[in-house]
C-alpha cells in the first residue's frame, strides 16, 4: 500500500476512534526543541519533578527512546466538559481535565487499538504507543504534525478545539505521508494567559512549575512551601486560569461527547463540608479510575484545608 493511502486509513481509523486532531511527521533530530528543554531543566522549572531530568537524553531526542523510528503520529482528543455555573455547586475546584475518568487509561487503550490496526494491515512494523508518561516531547511532536501551535501558556492551541486536548503519540518504524509543521504563532501579542496566572508561574512560553499552582497541588509532595499557603485561589486539583482566559478557547472551544470524559456527581456538587468528611478510604474509592489519585490523599486534604482554613 503507498504511503499516502495508507496515511489516509490511519486517519480515518483514529477519528473512529474519537481522535479529533491527527497529523503525522517524520521522526528527526530537534535541536531547538532539545535546547529548550534542557535550559529549562537547568533553570529549575521542572521542580521536584527528578523523572523528566532522569530520562532528557531520551525526551530530548527519540532515537535514544526509540531507535528505529522513521514516523510519529500524533493525535488529539477533545476533553472540554465544562458546565455552567449553576449546574457547578461544588466549593471546591477541580481541573477540567479530571473532572472523569484518568485520560491515560483511555487514551492508551484507543491508541493501542490504533496500532493493532496499522499492524493488521502491516504486519512486520515495529511500533510504540506513548501517553504523557512518556519521555518524549508530545507539544513538540504535535507542531511538528500540524496539530497546532505551543501558546504563550505553554499548552498545545489548535484553531478548532482550543487547547482543550489530551495529547498522544504512536512512533513508527516505517514510512508515511507526513503533513505539513504548524509554523505560525497565532497568540500575537495577547498575554491573557501571563496576566491571570495568580502566581506569576508563566513568562511567554515558559512556565515555572515551582511557582504553578497545577504543580503545587499534584505534583508537590509534603507541605506546601510557605509563600503559597494561601495562595491555591480556590483550586483543589489543578488549575485552569490560563485556559479560561485564552482567546481560542472562548472562541473555538467545543464539549466533548466522550462518556469517559462526563464530570463524576461528586466534582460538581459537593460542598464544602462533603470534602472536609473524604476519609482515604472514601478517596480510593472516589478516584478509583480517576487522575486525582495522583495527588493522592493527603496531598487532596492538604488543598482542601489550604483552600478553607481562613474561611
Amino acid at each position: 500500500m503507498k504511503p499516502e493511502r495508507f496515511s489516509d486509513f490511519i486517519k480515518n481509523k483514529a477519528e473512529q476512534l474519537g481522535f479529533q486532531k491527527i497529523g503525522i511527521t517524520a521522526a528527526k533530530p530537534m535541536p531547538a526543541q532539545k535546547y529548550n528543554l534542557e535550559t529549562w531543566l537547568k533553570d529549575g522549572f521542572h521542580a521536584e519533578m527528578g523523572w523528566m531530568e532522569k530520562r532528557s537524553d531520551e525526551r530530548g531526542d527519540i532515537f535514544s527512546y526509540f531507535p528505529d523510528a522513521k514516523t510519529i503520529i500524533s493525535v488529539g482528543m477533545n476533553y472540554y466538559t465544562s458546565v455552567s455555573k449553576e449546574v457547578n455547586t461544588s466549593s471546591q475546584n477541580f481541573s477540567n481535565y479530571a473532572w472523569g475518568d484518568d485520560y491515560h487509561t483511555l487514551l492508551k487503550s484507543r491508541l493501542s487499538e490504533l496500532l493493532d490496526f496499522i499492524k493488521s494491515c502491516k504486519s512486520d512494523l515495529k511500533g510504540l504507543v506513548c501517553v504523557d508518561t512518556s519521555p518524549i516531547m508530545e507539544k513538540a511532536w504535535a507542531q511538528e504534525a500540524g496539530i497546532g501551535w505551543q501558546g504563550k501558556h505553554t499548552n498545545i492551541i489548535s484553531r478548532d478545539y482550543g487547547s482543550w486536548l489530551f495529547l498522544g503519540e504512536i512512533i513508527l518504524d516505517i514510512e508515511l505521508n507526513y503533513d505539513q509543521p504548524f509554523d505560525e504563532d497565532l497568540c500575537g501579542s495577547c498575554t491573557a494567559c501571563i496576566d491571570v496566572c495568580p502566581t506569576k508561574a508563566l513568562d511567554e512560553y515558559v512556565l515555572d512549575s515551582q511557582k504553578c499552582i497545577s504543580y503545587l497541588t499534584i505534583e508537590h509532595r509534603g507541605p506546601l512551601p510557605g509563600e503559597f499557603q494561601d495562595k491555591l485561589h480556590g483550586w483543589m486539583y489543578g488549575c485552569d486560569l490560563c485556559q479560561e482566559v485564552c482567546p481560542w478557547n472562548q472562541k473555538f472551544q467545543k464539549k466533548s461527547n466522550e462518556p469517559a470524559f462526563q464530570p463524576h456527581w461528586e466534582i460538581i456538587h459537593w460542598t464544602e463540608e462533603d470534602w472536609k468528611k473524604l476519609d482515604e478510604d472514601g478517596f480510593r474509592k472516589l478516584f478509583r479510575n480517576s487522575a486525582v489519585k495522583r495527588t493522592k490523599f493527603e496531598g487532596l486534604k492538604r488543598n482542601f484545608f489550604a483552600n478553607n482554613n481562613n474561611r
